[in-house]
């Protein structure tokens, strides 16, 4: 027997599903929490950069955050991560513009060493990570081993021997410059030292890969 009451008949509403807002997918929150770590990491430093300050930036809750890294150090090593990508990416832009060899490297630090205050923590990071202990030291170890690779291209006159470098000799030099004019412009910031970068490179390349890269 029907029922005569029309409301009975009807059929209750499945609760509508809750629309997620712009950026709310895993990607897009892990990337905007990650670009939120370098911006308070950059600013105040790694020891001083707090979970809470970093959620705020990337407007998500402490526990939304937790939820993608489950540590500072976690979201340390993701933000280091994305820093040399965008380096390596501007890079790539810099060699497409046919930039000359020497001037590729200071083309890719000439903001970071406008920042002072910035280069001083993320420098600051390098240097703890030195030992073995910090979360982030397996990270820099790695991406001393990719930079050799990257600097050892022909591109930058470094992949030949020379009569008293050896290609590996050249990119530990080169190496130790950039970590060298990191601090002397620290310590001198209204110094501009990168012309320095670029005498040095003209130094070491090799004359045969110069003369191939002009023809």
């Amino acid at each position: 027997m029907k029922s005569s009451d029309p409301a009975a008949a009807q059929t209750p509403a499945a609760p509508r599903a809750r629309r997620r807002g712009p950026n709310a997918s895993t990607p897009a929150r892990r990337a905007q929490i990650v670009r939120a770590a370098l911006a308070s990491i950059a600013e105040h430093g790694y020891e001083r950069s707090s979970l809470r300050d970093i959620a705020a930036r990337a407007d998500v809750t402490h526990a939304a955050l937790l939820r993608h890294f489950a540590s500072k150090d976690d979201l340390l090593v993701a933000a280091l991560a994305q820093r040399d990508a965008d380096d390596e990416e501007f890079a790539r832009h810099i060699i497409e513009a046919q930039v000359p060899p020497e001037r590729v490297l200071s083309g890719v630090l000439a903001d970071d060493f406008s920042r002072p205050e910035q280069g001083r923590n993320w420098l600051a990071v390098s240097v703890a990570a030195t030992n073995p202990e910090h979360p982030a030291h397996d990270f820099f170890a790695a991406r001393r081993e990719r930079m050799r690779g990257y600097l050892s291209s022909r591109r930058f006159g470094t992949a030949d021997d020379g009569d008293e470098l050896s290609a590996d000799d050249k990119v530990t030099m080169l190496q130790a410059m950039i970590d060298g004019l990191r601090i002397q412009a620290l310590m001198d910031p209204d110094r501009d030292v990168l012309p320095l970068l670029e005498v040095f490179m003209r130094l070491i390349a090799t004359p045969a890969v110069d003369q191939q890269s002009d023809g």
